[in-house]
């Protein structure tokens, strides 16, 4: 029998998405396979220093974090430094997909397609912010999308219908990150496509997302509340949009250059599917999205934490159908 691999598992950090990362974490501690593997829980928050001193030691770093400097290339970065393998996107890919403006752009210049936007930087706006905040609102429509650049689990996210509630929800934007995003609402059904894979990628199947009356939205609530969407999958699509979702889920995870997994969120308007972003450390908790797609590919939760061990661990990308119960 060969012997057990070690594994980091970092979870909590001091972003916004702490808990979801915590909650992440804790279900991936009760899941991966012991028979394989040896688990050490490290906090970036307090463990860094014990994390690099062991770094000789271990074999691979789960990533079990979410928002800033767990899923923007920041502890990507530092397992970089370390010689530290580690599940997951690189320090490029990740901080691209977290910056809603760059990732947008390298949509558009894929060719794919994303919602019209602005972007509202308070430090160069200075006095005129209200004033180009209402020129935006008046070129894009109302309603309008408002959110934070670079957060994750729709955080700071609201839409808003008219110029007078536009303030409050720029004061919300600009109370977690220097710059907001202003972009055209899209109305129709809300889905998810996860993909995973190096040179193999694979599109897991998709899940529609319908958030519970009272919800205008996919929000931080109905993402983690027990009862607060209906999470269908896989969803009820035609065969052609199933396969135009999946497509740009790839299209979507390859142009970043993303690597091991990912997530991208679209919204569906008159049978054509926009993206609104890729996530490209998904939550791993028991109501999250990437690991109801594995379980309905055929993976228990405790083998697909294996395979993305494996993606990293083996010389030879593992076949994804290995892995199915």
């Amino acid at each position: 029998m060969s012997a057990k691999r070690h594994i980091a598992l970092l979870m909590g950090g001091k972003s916004k998405e702490r808990e979801v990362s915590l909650a992440s974490g804790g279900e991936i501690m009760a899941h991966i396979d012991r028979d394989r593997f040896n688990v050490a829980v490290y906090d970036p928050v307090k463990d860094l220093s014990l994390l690099l001193d062991h770094a000789p030691r271990l074999d691979l770093a789960f990533l079990a974090l979410h928002g800033a400097y767990g899923e923007d290339g920041t502890i990507q970065g530092f397992c970089e430094l370390a010689g530290l393998p580690y599940i997951g996107s690189g320090v490029l890919a990740s901080a691209m997909a977290i910056d809603k403006n760059v990732a947008k752009k390298i949509y558009r210049e894929a060719g794919l397609p994303v919602a019209r936007d602005l972007v509202l930087d308070k430090r160069t706006a200075g006095g005129g912010l209200a004033d180009e905040a209402r020129r935006a609102m008046d070129m894009l429509g109302a309603p309008v999308v408002v959110k934070p650049l670079r957060q994750g689990s729709s955080v700071g996210l609201s839409i808003v219908r008219d110029e007078g509630a536009l303030s409050a929800a720029l004061d919300e934007v600009f109370s977690l990150d220097g710059a907001a995003m202003l972009e055209e609402y899209l109305p129709g059904r809300e889905f998810t496509c996860g993909v995973v894979g190096n040179l193999k990628t694979t599109a897991l199947p998709i899940i529609e997302i319908i958030p519970a009356e009272g919800h205008q939205f996919f929000d931080y609530s109905a993402k983690y509340e027990p009862g607060q969407s209906e999470e269908i999958c896989p969803a009820d699509l035609t065969v052609s949009a199933a396969a135009d979702i999946s497509r740009l889920a790839v299209a979507a995870h390859l142009a970043l250059g993303c690597r091991g997994l990912s997530r991208t969120d679209f919204i569906l308007v008159d049978g054509r599917p926009f993206i609104l972003e890729t996530n490209t450390l998904p939550g791993m908790t028991s109501g999250s999205l990437l690991p109801k797609m594995a379980k309905t590919y055929g993976l228990s939760f405790t083998s697909f934490i294996s395979y993305l061990i494996d993606l990293v661990l083996e010389p030879v990308e593992p076949d994804l159908d290995f892995y199915k119960v």
